[in-house]
């Protein structure tokens, strides 16, 4: 498989700061290409959302440049998810026990996706999202989040949910949940296009919106798929989106 990729990150209309924080790292190997993208929404009083963001995503640079050379020695994207959600777990604590000492708030979501020739792993926590696009739009990821489990258990409407007050509460979040339990997919690359985003980016525009402007024909080169990804963020602004809003763009060929 070749990737082609593009990430795009955007203060918004409303916040002082972006407490998101993204991050896509891009090689290659013996066996192929090798990609990792992330995308994480802080959450917190201040900065300190963007602080748990950032502490996240230095950790998983970190681990990309020390110990990805020896993981693709024996590959084995089942161990690499495992060892993505104990750092996670780690975190949690680290920022657990920050928050604690300077008695504020704060954590982060995270969803990070690691493709290595025609595979890929994606460890998840909180409302983040991975899709893939192709003819449609196909949400890989799922919300662990209030309303998404009570749509699940049949006790609340997808169009219920988009007006209740609680959308925005967290189930699993790092840096605020007392057990953290990410989820661990592994599965094979599809041709096509796989969008990595923020809450903020999705709120305001609809799926045939995102498929119209992201369908992997209309993507034919890098600089395509970053205005196409910014013309979707423009128009979240002018709905009137709050948050920060951001997207990872990855086509696969």
């Amino acid at each position: 498989m070749h990737f082609t990729v593009t990430a795009d990150t955007d203060i918004g209309i409303a916040k002082e700061t972006n407490q998101d924080s993204v991050l896509f790292k891009h090689g290659t190997y013996s066996g192929g290409e090798v990609l990792m993208a992330v995308i994480c929404d802080g959450m917190g009083g201040l900065a300190k959302g963007e602080l748990a963001s950032a502490t996240v995503i230095r950790k998983f640079s970190e681990w990309y440049n020390k110990e990805l050379p020896y993981e693709l020695e024996n590959l084995d994207l089942h161990v690499i998810g495992g060892k993505w959600s104990l750092m996670l777990k780690d975190l949690n604590i680290k920022i657990i026990e920050y928050a604690k000492k300077n008695n504020i708030t704060m954590g982060t979501t995270f969803t990070g996706t690691l493709f290595v020739g025609d595979e890929y792993v994606t460890v998840h926590v909180g409302d983040t999202r991975l899709y893939h696009i192709g003819n449609k739009l196909e949400q890989l990821t799922c919300d662990q989040t209030f309303i998404a489990r009570e749509i699940r258990k049949g006790t609340m409407t997808a169009e219920q949910a988009k007006t209740d007050k609680r959308r925005n509460l967290l189930l699993q979040c790092v840096g605020a949940s007392e057990i953290l339990e990410p989820e661990v997919l592994v599965e094979k690359v599809e041709k096509g296009a796989y969008m990595l985003c923020s809450d903020g980016f999705r709120h305001e525009i609809t799926e045939k919106e995102i498929v119209e402007s992201l369908n992997p024909i209309n993507l034919i080169n890098k600089n395509a798929m970053h205005s196409n990804a910014k013309y979707l963020i423009e128009l979240v602004k002018q709905r009137n989106e709050r948050d920060n809003i951001s997207v990872v763009l990855i086509k696969a060929e």
